[in-house]
């Protein structure tokens, strides 16, 4: 296999961006310590930058060098789990509001990147969710049904049309209006430099080693020896933040991406829609910038160099058999970790084995969206209001 790298294409395309110290010769005080300066706590800092509290963020690598480097940044309003089948799970009325709130969260981010004028490559497209047998059809039709009832802006594309107008192989489609793009790891940039501008406190290569949770302050200490104290910690840690909990969460996977040389011949609506399929795992795909990025083939956790080979592989056929013809040369690849709900939903909120912590855990595919949600959801619970979708978010659920 040829590999240029083992780094996303995200992180070389845009290198270093900003640098910021460790914190290694002094204590620090503050209001909240966000743990975490991936996208995730980029956007919850955002958030309460712009509410006036005084935030630190710390991070143990460098700013936006772990799953944000490393996520395809498809922004879907969609969970991982069908409409129809989460309404099964935590009812309709739940359901539908965790779709319309991704709907809500694509918009709010759009404003954020308007308004601040963040050059990150955020792009509003189209999402087109594919059957790949006459099965899987029937299921998806369903799925459109109920998307339609509740206005989620849906058409129901047959085989023909489908191919006609995206080259791609299906037993028919679902084409949703509401859907974006986005250069993660320039937004995550972005977002932090204008905190900093604030006021914000950033401390990365800083690893916390241990937190002590007293009744109405918390004292975070640092592998360098340094503390930090702070009325609350929110960890933004993805992945990570299962070896704080005894809740089991999340179950961990490695999914692999790759993307084409420039140049890539495609047409023309296929480069203004998201792509994504009924598999388990599914497949998806999007044109990024004369490119084609492709991923996909969920595996497990410990992840070899043979199933890396075996993964890149099964997804060059995968692209075959979907879009017949295309010349997909790969020319970066890259394998990242996620985590996968029992019900595709995150965890945001407090979570009762820490007084004073918070968590902001965006699993599945659309984890990007989830935080965006939970920038209102951490300052609503932080004011003590009501918030809708915390009771979905909740954990213990």
């Amino acid at each position: 296999m040829r590999l240029r790298t083992f780094e996303s294409f995200g992180l070389i395309s845009n290198g270093i961006l900003h640098s910021y110290p460790s914190l290694h010769d002094k204590n620090e005080t503050c209001e909240i310590t966000v743990v975490g300066g991936g996208i995730t706590g980029a956007l919850i800092s955002y958030a309460l930058v712009k509410k006036g509290y005084n935030v630190i963020l710390v991070d143990k690598r460098d700013i936006g060098s772990g799953s944000t480097a490393a996520t395809t940044s498809m922004l879907q309003y969609e969970t991982d789990i069908p409409l129809y089948r989460l309404s099964g799970l935590i009812g309709e009325e739940g359901a539908v509001t965790c779709y319309k709130a991704g709907i809500t969260a694509i918009n709010k981010l759009a404003e954020i990147v308007k308004e601040n004028n963040f050059d990150c490559g955020f792009e509003i497209k189209k999402s087109l969710y594919i059957s790949l047998n006459e099965k899987d059809a029937q299921w998806l039709y369903e799925e459109f049904e109920i998307r339609n009832k509740y206005a989620l802006g849906v058409k129901w594309l047959d085989a023909e049309r489908v191919k006609s107008d995206y080259g791609i192989n299906s037993h028919g489609a679902i084409l949703s209006e509401a859907a974006a793009t986005v250069d993660a790891y320039k937004l995550c940039h972005d977002l932090i430099a204008f905190n900093v501008s604030k006021g914000m406190k950033v401390y990365d290569q800083t690893e916390v080693k241990k937190f002590e949770m007293k009744e109405d302050f918390v004292t975070v200490h640092t592998e360098s020896g340094c503390e930090i104290n702070c009325q609350k910690i929110i960890f933004c840690t993805g992945y990570e933040s299962k070896e704080l909990l005894k809740e089991k969460t999340a179950d961990l996977f490695y999914t692999y991406a790759s993307v084409s040389e420039c140049d890539i011949r495609l047409p023309e609506k296929l480069k203004d829609a998201l792509v994504w399929d009924t598999g388990s795992p599914y497949f998806y795909m999007r044109y990024l910038n004369g490119r084609l990025l492709i991923g996909g083939e969920d595996s497990s956790y410990n992840h070899s160099a043979k199933v890396k080979e075996r993964d890149r592989e099964n997804l060059l056929a995968a692209l075959n058999t979907r879009l017949p013809g295309v010349n997909f040369i790969e020319d970066f690849s890259w394998a990242g970790v996620f985590g996968s709900t029992k019900d595709s939903l995150p965890y945001i909120g407090y979570s009762p084995e820490y007084k004073n912590a918070l968590f902001v855990l965006g699993y599945g595919g659309n984890g990007i969206i989830f935080s965006v949600q939970g920038m209102e959801i951490i300052t609503d619970l932080l004011e003590g209001k009501q918030n809708e979708l915390a009771k979905w978010y909740r954990f213990r659920r």
